[in-house]
């Protein structure tokens, strides 16, 4: 599967369910340019339109996953007071505008974080639903460094992901951690072994793909949901998202596996 017009700095897979986003600009640890950020949107963009995408994982090459905005780039000429052109999309959305592009992919998204994740790369693994972190990989809210702010989402994503005081302290430092002290803060789901990364990212990808696609959506939406609501909210929530599910054919076979006692063959619908 190949989608007309994306940059060389993307490259994008797609078999069995899933499909894999990789960040290609390995010379530069995978900085973010914009052309990168504008194939980001058209491929959640698409993630979102196939129903035959039930999982998307996003990974680098090289030795890094992301190392942030391209500081020789764009933020550079904003250092030296260029006062660059922007387009009518760039004028009117927020700095940033990719996170809420990507938190509204409604399916599984894997992170396979291979090296560095600082900067916007945090951001861009804190957007994922499930962080797989190569043993090798290194993570830094380094935006203090350039004397900026967190953003792509950091200042949202960081505290909920990790406790609010872990959060301020790397915020405040921009201290770069690595994947095992990662781990042990909740940062990421869990560290594995370089060389078998993508193996097994791509294994859990490939088992919530053969899952009921439509209750796996639900149950994302939900529990994004539930993270700025109330419990009674959640319930009217989950009554909703039930109804809908009780009306799939997968919740038909799952039944019927369960009376069979074997294993369901779902589809999808």
């Amino acid at each position: 599967m190949e989608l007309k017009n994306l940059t060389d700095e993307l490259i994008y897979t797609y078999a069995n369910g899933v499909a894999t986003l990789t960040l290609n600009r390995p010379n530069k640890l995978n900085a973010l340019t914009q052309s990168m950020l504008n194939g980001i949107e058209q491929v959640i963009d698409e993630a979102k339109r196939k129903d035959e995408i039930k999982v998307l994982i996003i990974t680098g090459a090289g030795r890094g996953f992301c190392s942030g905005a391209d500081v020789e780039g764009r933020l550079a000429l904003l250092a030296a007071g260029e006062n660059l052109k922007k387009t009518r999309k760039e004028k009117i959305e927020p700095i940033g505008h990719i996170a809420s592009i990507i938190r509204s992919l409604s399916k599984p998204l894997i992170g396979a974080i291979n090296g560095v994740a600082v900067g916007a790369g945090l951001s861009l693994a804190l957007l994922c639903d499930i962080r797989i972190a190569s043993e090798q990989a290194r993570f830094g809210a380094t935006w203090v460094q350039r004397g900026l702010v967190p953003d792509v989402g950091a200042t949202y994503l960081l505290p909920r992901t990790i406790a609010l005081d872990k959060a301020l302290k790397l915020a405040f430092t921009g201290e770069v951690i690595d994947a095992k002290e990662a781990e042990k803060i909740g940062l990421v789901t869990m560290v594995v072994p370089h060389d078998n990364l993508m193996k097994v990212a791509e294994s859990l990808a490939l088992r919530i793909a053969r899952g009921p696609s439509v209750a796996i959506e639900l149950m994302k939406r939900g529990m994004y949901k539930a993270l700025d609501s109330d419990l009674d909210t959640q319930l009217d929530f989950e009554s909703y998202a039930q109804s809908i599910c009780l009306g799939t054919e997968d919740f038909k076979e799952g039944v019927s596996a369960f009376k069979e006692k074997r294993e369901p063959r779902f589809r999808g619908w």
